[in-house]
C-alpha cells in the first residue's frame, strides 16, 4: 500500500508474462510461505530487480497469478457454451469443465495456500474468490436470467440456483481430491457427479 493509502500498480512489459509463468510453478511447488522471491526470480530467469519492478510484493504477484488462471478457465468454459441452448446441454458443458477444473491441481493448491494462509494473509483467499468462484457465479447468473426470461428456468434467485449448482459439482471427488484420497479420476466418475448435478438442479428448478 503507498503512502496515498492506494494500492501500487502493476506494472505490464516485455517479461510480465514471463515473470507471471515463473511464479506459478513456484507457488504450486512451494505454497505460498515456500515460494521466495528468490526461487522466484530463479525460475522466471530474471533478476529480483527486475521481478520487484513488475510486482512490489510476493502476495501481488501472487493474486496476479490466480486471477490470470481464473479468467483463463472462465473465457475457455463460457466459450464453448452456447446461451442459447436449452438449460440441460448449457448446464451439463458448464458443470463438466468446472468439475474438471475444480480437480484441477491448480485449483486444488490454491484452495489449500488460501486456507493455510487465511489467517495471516486474509486478501490471497478473498481475491481467488472473488476471481475464482464469486466469477464463475457472477457469469452463470447471467445466463440463468436469459433462461428465466425464456421461461426455461423457474427462479426467483438466480445467485442462489447458481451457488446451489457449484456446490453439487463438488460432490463426492472434490472432498477426495482435496484430503488426498484420491487423485486420478476417471471419465465415468466425472459424468456421475456432473449429471447428478444438472438432473438435481432442474429437478428444482427446470420448467
Amino acid at each position: 500500500m503507498s503512502l496515498d493509502g492506494t494500492a501500487p500498480e502493476i506494472k505490464r512489459g516485455r517479461k510480465y508474462d514471463q515473470v507471471v509463468a515463473g511464479a506459478r510453478k513456484v507457488f504450486l511447488a512451494e505454497g505460498f510461505e515456500g515460494a521466495s522471491v528468490d526461487l522466484i526470480a530463479k525460475e522466471a530467469g530474471v533478476s529480483k530487480a527486475t521481478l520487484y519492478s513488475y510486482f512490489p510484493d510476493k502476495r501481488m504477484l501472487f493474486m496476479e497469478m490466480s486471477r490470470l488462471e481464473c479468467e483463463r478457465m472462465a473465457t475457455e468454459t463460457l466459450g464453448v457454451v452456447d446461451f442459447t441452448a436449452p438449460p440441460r446441454e448449457v448446464m451439463t458443458t458448464t458443470a463438466s469443465n468446472l468439475l474438471r477444473f475444480l480437480l484441477s491441481e491448480f485449483s486444488l493448491q490454491m484452495f489449500r495456500i488460501c486456507t493455510a494462509e487465511a489467517k495471516r494473509f486474509p486478501e490471497l483467499g478473498q481475491a481467488f474468490y472473488k476471481n475464482g468462484p464469486e466469477m464463475g457465479c457472477n457469469r452463470m447468473v447471467a445466463y440463468l436470467q436469459v433462461a428465466i426470461e425464456r421461461g426455461e428456468i423457474i427462479c426467483d434467485d438466480p445467485l442462489m440456483m447458481a451457488e446451489q449448482f457449484t456446490e453439487l459439482c463438488k460432490t463426492k471427488l472434490w472432498t477426495r481430491a482435496i484430503f488426498g484420497v484420491q487423485s486420478e479420476f476417471s471419465e465415468g466418475e466425472i459424468a456421475e457427479v456432473v449429471t447428478a448435478a444438472v438432473d438435481t438442479t432442474l429437478a428444482r428448478y427446470g420448467a
